[in-house]
């Protein structure tokens, strides 16, 4: 399914327009309201574009421009990251770069867990930057 995900994000990357489809996650408990809670502390523009809209709608999910920049909050932990993997921390919040997937980051704030796609057209590290912030809101009092 996450690779399912990550196409519906590539295909809206190649150009389509309208709503962009991403397939959003199910979070539950405490997960899925600091997810609400994010979408909501998320900047209505983000490295030059504005907020898309996403279908099917989901709180969990939110698109800056075409999906120049997919966000899915809730998702598993990333399945190729290893315990000794170093995460890259921007502004207190750990990142994993996926090594497959050059445009994929998960934020790692266990148990949330929030997965980004940037296109190439954006630097990540600003990107990420801008994002930590609000994760780092969310994130605070979860269970580990």
């Amino acid at each position: 399914m996450r690779a399912a995900a990550v196409l519906m994000i590539l295909l809206a990357l190649a150009g389509c327009g309208g709503a962009v489809q991403v397939e959003p996650p199910a979070p539950q408990g405490e997960v899925a309201a600091a997810c609400v809670k994010l979408a909501g502390l998320l900047p209505k523009t983000l490295d030059g574009v504005e907020r898309g809209t996403s279908t099917p709608e989901s709180p969990y999910v939110v698109v800056w421009g075409e999906a120049d920049i997919a966000l899915r909050c809730g998702v598993p932990r990333p399945a190729r990251m290893a315990a000794t993997d170093q995460l890259q921390e921007i502004d207190g919040v750990g990142w994993y770069a996926d090594p497959e997937k050059p445009t994929l980051f998960t934020a790692v704030a266990a148990p949330l867990y929030v997965e980004v796609t940037i296109a190439g057209t954006h630097v990540a590290p600003e990107v990420l930057a801008d994002l930590s912030g609000a994760v780092t809101k969310v994130s605070k009092g979860l269970g580990g």
